[in-house]
């Protein structure tokens, strides 16, 4: 497994590369720059800008110039924000989005899990139903659309919450937003979960189990609880990326100083190096996941080896 995760780690290398020289040069060939707003100024102004921020620079040689700097952690300085580097902005923002996704992450795997498999013993069940109704309403209703309904009714209605905002990981302000993502990754987990374990109680291996006599609650535990995970583990790296990718509308409804914010207003100004430290940030975050997913496939099923 060494030798797999190695090969993998090195596999990531022109990856990155990849995604990096595509983010780059479809930022730079897009019309437009950072400098481009309503304000007008003038030539020799708009000339020290390029020039202090190496726009100047011929494409290629900028492009060097900013791979130079990742080799070395710099990921450059932001365009818009003065006196701030991007390593700065993103110091400041991934707490605040690792706290909201992070959480909402583990209370959905926990209760997903769980109802899964409540939902698959007591099949075509009123419980059962009730499940799916959620996975399915989790799944069609968009997160614009349910984030304003749990202001409206918490915030406005019930004023038991703040309608957004953030206060240092105060646990009041973090309860919505982790409702929102939390609900959208239970529709996912909840049905992969009860399908999967639907599927192993009508194998073979159960039977035999059930044959010998041992109790629901043991066939369960010892010998479907595994296999049946293996579909839902496989869900989880996609799930974590989208809820990064949710996290543009859940900091933006919310107004959290987040990651998914810093990429609205880096995309909406131009802000290359913003931009692209971001997709550096979410690239690396994706590969992690999505190793740490298949080296979790050896743990819970014993015929995969690397």
């Amino acid at each position: 497994m060494w030798s797999y995760t190695l090969r993998r780690v090195l596999i990531t290398v022109p990856t990155l590369l990849a995604v990096i020289t595509a983010a780059y040069m479809l930022l730079h060939l897009a019309p437009g720059g950072p400098f481009d707003s309503e304000r007008v100024v003038s030539e020799a102004v708009l000339a020290n800008l390029n020039a202090k921020y190496g726009l100047d620079q011929p494409l290629w040689k900028q492009y060097l110039i900013y791979l130079n700097g990742l080799l070395h952690g710099d990921l450059g300085a932001s365009f818009r924000y003065a006196d701030w580097s991007v390593n700065e902005l993103v110091a400041k923002a991934l707490p605040v989005s690792l706290a909201i996704g992070g959480t909402s992450l583990l209370i959905s795997i926990v209760l997903g899990v769980a109802l899964g498999i409540f939902a698959a013993l007591r099949q075509n069940s009123v419980a059962d139903y009730g499940l799916m109704l959620v996975s399915n309403l989790g799944s069609v209703v968009p997160s614009f659309v349910i984030g304003p309904v749990l202001i409206l009714v918490f915030a406005v209605w019930l004023k038991w919450l703040p309608a957004g905002g953030w206060e240092e990981f105060a646990p009041a302000y973090m309860v919505l937003p982790v409702a929102l993502l939390t609900f959208i990754n239970i529709a996912t987990i909840g049905r992969v979960m009860r399908g999967s374990l639907i599927e192993v109680m009508h194998s073979n291996f159960i039977r035999t189990a059930r044959a010998k006599g041992l109790p629901t609650r043991v066939v369960v535990m010892r010998h479907a609880i595994k296999p049946a995970l293996l579909p839902v583990v496989s869900v989880l790296g996609p799930l974590a990326i989208s809820s990064i990718t949710a996290a543009l509308v859940t900091e933006t409804v919310f107004s959290l100083p987040g990651i998914g914010k810093l990429i609205v207003n880096g995309a909406g100004n131009r802000d290359y190096t913003l931009v692209l430290g971001l997709v550096v940030l979410i690239t690396v975050i994706a590969v992690a996941l999505n190793l740490l997913v298949d080296l979790a496939y050896a743990a819970l099923d014993p015929k995969i080896r690397y």
